[in-house]
């Protein structure tokens, strides 16, 4: 990765210099500088660490045909040669009047719109493998045991400025970290795996010895192996699997999508705006101030999507609730989107927060469970039908059979056929909310807060041979 040293220009610099030399009608400008750092462990001991540190920046051109009438070009860079930027702005402007019209253009904002960072200048951020010395000597003392454990920790420090020809200047510094471990037990036929994951800012607050418990605990339900046929089951699901399920909705949930009546947000009449999907109070939101989940507070996009737009690069974002009182109560809507449907614009950000749950523990939960399935980690979930958002996946590293009160074994594999939308309208109990990781989308989404969830018939389709 490139080096982001002395010699190279400031982040706030290259905007400058790209802004000077831009022809084109407007011009927007993103730089993220990216401190990373890494642990990896197997077998109970450290195997490898590593710490990069790179710049990306994009040039965002714009030719004016009229306030909604635009032609965009956008086009990335990698390098830290000052005399790389005039081919990439004119790159970029070159992109812009080659494109179509663009569907989602709309006047930029301007520096009244945008409150100026005060931090404009200052250095970027950064982290080292110095980051991990607090957990890697907690996890020796798991080393030391005879279960085997294999895992990452990854720590990441983004800062991001974003600057434009209308007077718009934001900064923004982004701490993402998070640790998984992997726990193995027997061998052969008698093998038990389960997994436990955190997220964090910085890792004082990740408590290693509370997640060996945990992964041990999972460990020795597994003593006992019970094989249950496809089909479905009283399921409880904790907090890092609702986080998988409505991350995937959150993504889903595009308003102009819903309007065109191409998404399962849309009705004959429109959007699901307004229906009430559960008795249950649950409140589904984002929020980029969030205690303990803070993320970007403003759009910084080098390409427009349906969820995002270019032209609204700088927008301050806000908590929108998406569900509340456990109804459907907002979509995505970028600007030109809202104007289009006579919407108010909201901003997806990168955090996601269920609450609204009667604050018991999934352990009071499982104690008030007379039979079903402990459904601990989702794998390899993907789409099947976007107009019911029905989603499959695998099952792995821990499905546990609840008797009377209690766990009292290990299940076979499955693989599962359900939409989080219907999922949300048969839930009978969502319990305490707290902050989880996410297994399958956690290399692209870390801060949720999630309670456990009772599904009283989640369907598993087939039995799987995973492991």
């Amino acid at each position: 990765m490139t080096r982001i040293d002395a010699g190279v220009l400031p982040a706030g610099e290259v905007i400058e210099r790209v802004l000077a030399l831009s022809r084109a009608d407007e011009a927007i400008v993103i730089v993220t500088d990216d401190y990373d750092a890494s642990l990896r462990w197997a077998g109970n001991s450290m195997t490898t660490n590593g710490q990069s540190v790179s710049r990306r920046w994009s040039v965002i051109s714009v030719y004016r045909e009229g306030p909604r009438a635009a032609r965009v070009g956008s086009v990335a860079s990698t390098s830290v040669d000052p005399a790389d930027i005039e081919g990439v702005v004119r790159a970029s402007e070159a992109a812009a009047t080659a494109a179509e019209p663009a569907r989602d253009a709309m006047p930029l904002l301007d520096a009244d719109t945008a409150t100026p960072a005060p931090d404009w200048a200052d250095a970027p951020a950064a982290t080292g493998i110095d980051v991990f010395s607090g957990l890697a000597a907690e996890l020796a003392t798991g080393f030391d045991g005879t279960d085997r454990l294999y895992g990452f920790a990854h720590h990441q420090v983004q800062t991001t400025w974003l600057g434009t020809s209308t007077g718009v200047r934001r900064r923004y510094t982004q701490p993402t970290g998070s640790v998984e471990i992997n726990g193995k037990r027997g061998a052969g036929a008698e093998l038990a795996s389960a997994w436990v994951g955190a997220g964090t800012t910085d890792f004082a607050d990740v408590d290693i010895p509370a997640l060996l418990s945990e992964l041990s605990r999972r460990l020795d339900w597994s003593a006992r192996r019970v094989e249950l046929p496809a089909g479905r089951y009283e399921t409880l699901l904790p907090p890092s699997t609702v986080a998988d399920l409505l991350i995937y909705m959150y993504w889903s949930m595009e308003g102009r999508g819903a309007h065109e009546g191409h998404s399962a947000f849309a009705t004959a009449g429109g959007t699901r705006i307004g229906e009430r999907l559960t008795d249950i109070p649950l409140t589904l939101s984002s929020d980029p101030d969030a205690p303990g989940l803070q993320c970007l507070p403003f759009v910084a996009t080098p390409a427009s999507s349906e969820a995002l737009s270019v032209f609204d690069n700088g927008m301050a974002a806000r908590r929108v609730d998406w569900l509340r009182d456990g109804a459907i109560a907002d979509l995505v809507y970028p600007r030109a989107t809202a104007a289009d449907y006579d919407a108010s614009p909201t901003v997806p950000v990168g955090n996601l927060l269920l609450t609204g749950g009667s604050g018991a523990t999934l352990d009071e939960m499982i104690a008030r469970t007379e039979r079903g399935l402990l459904l601990t980690t989702l794998w390899y979930i993907r789409e099947v039908d976007p107009a019911t958002l029905l989603l499959t996946g695998l099952t792995r590293d821990g499905v546990y059979l609840v008797e009377n009160g209690e766990v009292t074994g290990a299940v076979n594999n499955f693989r599962f056929n359900e939409s989080p939308l219907d999922l949300l309208r048969r839930v009978t109990e969502a319990g305490a909310t707290e902050q989880t990781l996410p297994r399958e989308w956690k290399d692209w989404f870390t801060r949720t807060a999630m309670p456990p969830l009772r599904v009283p018939d989640f369907h598993m389709s087939s039995v799987s041979q995973a492991t």
